[in-house]
């Protein structure tokens, strides 16, 4: 007899559809699985032939042939196990197809059948939805993650017997969702009041936060970069409806806690200086993504910047200007979200202190080599660059600095006439060039500025559009609907040393 049971994989952040068909027939004793299974999908076999027997079935003692298609996409990971199982089952006559009608089941089993979440849950509930199931089986722990998709029932299932109840009047029922806001149990973020004194970068970090807009500090050790970095994620404003629904996928298909993601926080990554092209951006097979992905509607902050090597950080290119990156492979290119804030910090030498620095032992080349880590090509796409100064000693001892709270209100306010000009989900570091024209208009007192310094090669194409969105994002955040010669003037000196 054959049988057919749906399941999905996920392939970057994306699930994707793949039948199950088993053929039980006369012949040697056998279990064949194809259709392009990694080691781990052909294990499944012993773990399948063990929950049945263990479940209170009887595994069929002929020749059995599971055909994963379509058999030109990999498969990989656990997460075909239930459907397996589910498709020799019925293949064999112990299992009503009927039951099964409109389900799609993903789940890793044990050995004594009992079922076993898998990651990606809440992406196979979104595309089981847009592909027309009306029930989801799946593991108990992962049944309120895929409510959250919508669109379908995720009905929780912690044993393969369980399977026999489906589409009977003892079905379980569908699971609820987990809840979306922050219920009080996430600890408090960093405030920036910690931050004392350091009037110009308290000013550069809310202009990133409300613009979106990319930041580079520089400054000797112990000045605060890291610090202040710590504490942008408190300016921000929460994740909105589609940017939640797109962290959690992210955050699922990675195999992630979606907790932290719940309660609308944008997400935060630093990963340490020796990480790979791959970890960074994507890759392996099939792709996996980086932490450029997992940093999507949040923050990637690069700390020690000069120390990460120069393919790495060359890699990064892409990804600050498109927001996503495509890695290809011989059989098939997967395309991953990657629209994140860069956040980055940089010692000004290789001792720290900075060839200015009476202190500084460094060699002139040392210094350049320092230097050349960061390319002229990834420099320009730096909105940002502050440098940072130890502080004085009585700020100290002074009064706290401004609170989030209150930074984060005019930052909010900020995004919000974004929001109303480009519509949800955007801010002024993703204008377009046809929108830099409409929105950036300068006036007259910035005008001149502008075209001196392109006159004199001082200034990029690239780099003039940059200057005109931070400028947009300065007069926003002053509540001035057209952008001033003073606004202009600020943009330029944040860039001072990234100009090309």
């Amino acid at each position: 007899m054959l049988a057919s049971v749906r399941t999905f994989t996920v392939l970057g952040v994306d699930a994707h559809e793949v039948r199950v068909e088993a053929h039980v027939s006369g012949g040697l004793p056998s279990f064949a699985l194809v259709g392009l299974p990694d080691a781990a999908v052909r294990e499944s076999r012993e773990r399948v032939r063990a929950a049945i027997a263990n479940s209170d079935f009887k595994f069929p003692n002929r020749r059995i042939t599971a055909n994963l298609a379509p058999a030109d996409l990999r498969k990989a990971g656990p997460g075909f196990d239930l459907a397996i199982a589910a498709a020799v089952l019925v293949a064999s006559e112990q299992l009503d197809p009927a039951q099964l009608d409109g389900a799609v089941l993903a789940g890793e089993l044990a050995l004594d059948g009992s079922i076993r979440p898998v990651a990606g849950t809440f992406a196979i509930a979104e595309a089981a939805a847009r592909a027309g199931a009306g029930r989801l089986a799946l593991a108990r722990e992962s049944a309120p993650e895929a409510a959250l998709a919508g669109g379908i029932a995720a009905i929780p299932v912690g044993s393969l017997r369980e399977l026999a109840s489906l589409g009977l009047e003892g079905e379980p029922p569908a699971a609820a969702p987990l809840p979306l806001e922050a219920n009080g149990a996430a600890p408090a973020l960093p405030d920036l009041a910690d931050l004392r004194g350091q009037p110009y970068l308290r000013r550069a970090l809310e202009l990133a936060a409300a613009g979106g807009h990319s930041l580079l500090m520089t400054g000797p050790p112990g000045a605060g970069k890291s610090m202040a970095a710590a504490r942008i994620p408190s300016l921000l404003p929460p994740l909105d409806d589609g940017e939640l629904g797109e962290a959690i996928r992210i955050a699922s298909a990675c195999g992630r806690p979606i907790e932290p993601v719940l309660g609308r926080r944008r997400p935060y990554r630093a990963p340490h200086h020796t990480i790979s092209p791959a970890g960074l951006i994507g890759g392996g097979t099939p792709p996996r993504a980086g932490e450029v992905t997992l940093a999507h509607r949040g923050v990637l902050f690069l700390d020690e910047l000069p120390e990460f090597r120069r393919d790495v950080l060359e890699a990064l290119r892409q990804p600050v200007e498109d927001g996503s990156v495509t890695i290809a492979r011989a059989s098939r290119s997967v395309e991953l979200p990657c629209r994140f804030q860069l956040i980055a910090a940089a010692n000004p030498c290789p001792c720290g202190r900075g060839e200015a620095s009476p202190d500084c032992e460094c060699p002139p080349q040392a210094i350049r080599h320092y230097a050349l880590k960061l390319s002229g090509a990834l420099a320009d796409r730096i909105d940002i660059l502050v440098a940072v100064e130890q502080p004085a000693g009585e700020a100290f001892h002074g009064p706290p600095g401004e609170a989030s709270a209150t930074v984060r209100a005019r930052v909010v306010e900020a995004r919000d006439r974004q929001r109303r000009r480009l519509g949800p989900g955007r801010c002024n570091a993703q204008l377009r060039p046809d929108e830099v024209d409409r929105f950036c208009r300068v006036d007259a007192g910035g005008a001149p500025i502008l075209a001196a310094l392109r006159e004199r090669g001082d200034l990029s194409g690239r780099g003039h559009a940059r200057v005109m969105r931070l400028a947009r994002t300065i007069a926003d955040v002053g509540s001035r609907e057209r952008v001033e010669g003073d606004d202009v003037a600020e943009a330029l000196a944040l860039r001072r040393r990234v100009m090309r």
